[in-house]
């Protein structure tokens, strides 16, 4: 079981170190591994933006850097009382490492988000399995 409420709180403690001096656009982000480690990340800009990196890539680049290939679960916050969905290169490194039936959890506030799947976030998405036919 995917405790939502935990992953939506440290989404907002990864928010809190967000590198914004350019956008002021705080996001966060937590993900759950399949071993139900938890990394947490904020976006990070640059004075050349291109060399921005998005808070769910940051996350999901920590976990990936300390060992583990699958994420069930990613809280993503952004401003308050909205949802923050990730962006399309989000997306497709959210699919990259996703399990299945991975849960994507977009926090409105610290008690109050949704769930989305992957077809519902980024329906006919081109994954590995693309690249064998």
């Amino acid at each position: 079981m995917i405790n939502c409420d935990l992953l939506v709180k440290k989404a907002y403690e990864g928010r809190a170190n967000a590198y914004t001096p350019y956008s002021n656009f705080k996001v966060g982000a937590a993900v759950l591994t399949e071993d139900d480690t938890i990394y947490t990340g904020c976006n990070i800009e640059n004075a050349s933006y291109g060399a921005t990196n998005c808070a769910e890539r940051t996350a999901i680049f920590k976990a990936i850097s300390e060992g583990h290939q699958k994420i069930k679960a990613i809280a993503i916050v952004g401003v308050e009382n909205d949802y923050t969905y990730p962006c399309g290169i989000c997306r497709q490194v959210i699919v990259e490492f996703a399990t299945k039936d991975i849960k994507i959890i977009l926090g409105k506030s610290p008690t109050e988000y949704i769930v989305k799947t992957m077809d519902e976030i980024l329906p006919g998405a081109f994954t590995k399995e693309d690249l064998k036919k």
